[in-house]
């Protein structure tokens, strides 16, 4: 019942996400903590598991900040949005 609440719990936090770096941070943060679990010692799971998320989800935020170029997001009088790269000096 454990393993099915977890997993419920990911999934929904996983719909929550809407931007790329919203995905990409989960991503980590979820990889991290399976990693920081597999490699934590039995009593020490939850540790490692959560500090395998917070390093997971760093390392997904700076990747996502390397690989996407800084975008502003523009808006049309009619309330649309678009996203385009930043003028210089923003």
């Amino acid at each position: 019942m454990k393993k099915f609440l977890l997993l419920v719990t990911l999934a929904f936090s996983l719909a929550a996400c809407e931007t790329s770096t919203d995905r990409t941070v989960t991503a980590g943060a979820l990889t991290g903590a399976a990693v920081g679990a597999i490699a934590s010692d039995k009593g020490d799971r939850l540790e490692g598991a959560a500090l395998g998320a917070v390093a997971g989800g760093a390392t997904g935020a700076l990747i996502d900040a390397a690989s996407n170029p800084r975008n502003c997001i523009y808006r049309y009088p009619d309330g649309r949005e678009y996203r385009a790269q930043c003028p210089k000096g923003y």
